[in-house]
């Protein structure tokens, strides 16, 4: 009896040591948003990138939805943490590793808007997703500033004075980078979310021509947390660009044992220089920051990196930007920026102070299965390969479907 016990023993051993069968307990979740505060959760989606944002009055904000293979895990945590629809998804730039679970997620929870850079990318992925997007979200836009004042940053207003300022890109106002290593990783949304005294800004896979750009701005960079550029690839987060944007907080979301290398030693030793302290999604898990205005505390899913409470340094109630935002006179976008923007570019209104839609006299299209018609020349349309259905006229059209909000027909 004693032998088949100890055997036993060494049957059950053996069997966690085998993958799929870890004898360490999984990591306890994060959790939920904390009522009255901002909460910001960078979410542990292997090598790409998420986070989500929920704002003090329940406002929430997906930034991207990592690698498809982290569909499932991306799905069942937003439905733990987000009650309805998502207000606002952000992707940040046309590459699998951030668009891979966007689809699951917006299965799982809905969205009411959606906004990318609008940057032409020939993935097959990007294109099925955007015709998903079509038909699922009321809403879709881009970064593009107010037309009523295009010196002006576009920015989300999410309640109680949190803010989500597009820092870039601001097509048509200038026009994308090019020529870049990588021009849909330079294209990235950039954004930043304020909080009275604290900020944190989120970087997409931006490369040093966007940080180049940004640092000729009259923008305030400063942030008290950064999700750092391209899960800490060597080519971001520049040693100039780190001196203004002064993180004492910084997230790497990347995946454990990748294939890149990330992060890079060459940019861990640059958030060293300028003390920021650093997370990792490969090491410490899901990473949770929250803020009451005045401090960030920062914890994560595995503990590894202890815990964190960060003062705020931003003047509360002072603007991101810092004087009228005019044209990069030039740059490595390889262009003039007074030329006109690339086909397939033109993208619809944001929702932010909206104008009134401009008379065309033309017909008014409905995608395959979208309960709302657009006008004709909406670059929702453009960008999609659904079916359509076609009316000659705005009633028609409204008998069987409800006017879009992105183009306003």
């Amino acid at each position: 009896m004693k032998v088949f016990a100890r055997l036993l023993a060494l049957l059950v051993l053996l069997l966690a040591a085998l993958p799929g069968h870890a004898a360490a307990p999984a990591s306890p979740a994060l959790p939920s948003p904390a009522p009255g505060r901002l909460t910001v959760y960078f979410l542990d989606v292997g090598q790409g990138d998420a986070a989500l944002i929920v704002s003090p009055t329940g406002k929430t904000v997906l930034i991207d939805g990592g690698p498809p293979e982290a569909s499932s895990r991306l799905a069942a945590r937003l439905r733990e943490l987000v009650k309805g629809p998502l207000d606002l998804v952000i992707l940040t730039h046309p590459h699998l590793d951030h668009l891979g679970g966007l689809r699951a997620a917006l299965k799982a929870v809905g969205a009411k808007r959606f906004m990318d850079p609008g940057f032409d990318h020939p993935s097959e992925a990007y294109r099925d997703l955007l015709d998903f997007v079509g038909n699922e979200v009321g809403q879709v836009m881009s970064p593009e500033p107010n037309p009523a004042s295009p010196q002006t940053l576009l920015t989300v207003g999410l309640g109680e004075g949190v803010a989500l300022t597009v820092l870039w890109p601001r097509v048509p106002q200038e026009t994308f980078l090019a020529d870049t290593r990588s021009d849909a990783n330079a294209n990235s949304i950039v954004t930043k979310l304020t909080y009275g005294k604290t900020a944190f800004l989120f970087t997409g896979d931006s490369e040093p021509p966007t940080e180049a750009v940004l640092l000729q701005k009259p923008v305030d960079l400063t942030a008290t947390v950064l999700k750092v550029a391209h899960h800490g690839g060597k080519h971001s987060s520049t040693a100039a660009f780190l001196e203004r944007v002064k993180p004492q907080a910084a997230v790497i979301s990347c995946g454990v044992g990748n294939d890149y290398g990330h992060p890079s030693p060459e940019v861990l030793g640059r958030l060293k220089d300028v003390r920021a302290r650093t997370f990792r999604t490969d090491q410490d898990g899901e990473v949770m920051a929250v803020s009451d205005g005045t401090t960030v505390t920062l914890r994560s899913a595995k503990g590894g990196a202890g815990a964190a409470s960060l003062s705020g340094t931003q003047r509360a109630g002072s603007p991101v930007a810092l004087g009228p935002i005019e044209p990069t006179p030039h740059g490595r976008a390889g262009r003039s920026v007074e030329k006109e923007p690339e086909p397939g570019t033109s993208r619809p209104r944001t929702p932010v102070e909206p104008t009134a839609p401009a008379a065309t006299g033309g017909r008014y299209v409905s995608l395959k299965g979208s309960k709302v018609f657009h006008r004709e020349d909406c670059s929702t349309l453009k960008r999609s390969k659904n079916e359509r259905t076609v009316y000659s006229s705005r009633a028609d059209a409204l008998r069987e479907r409800r006017p879009a909000e992105d183009c306003h027909p």
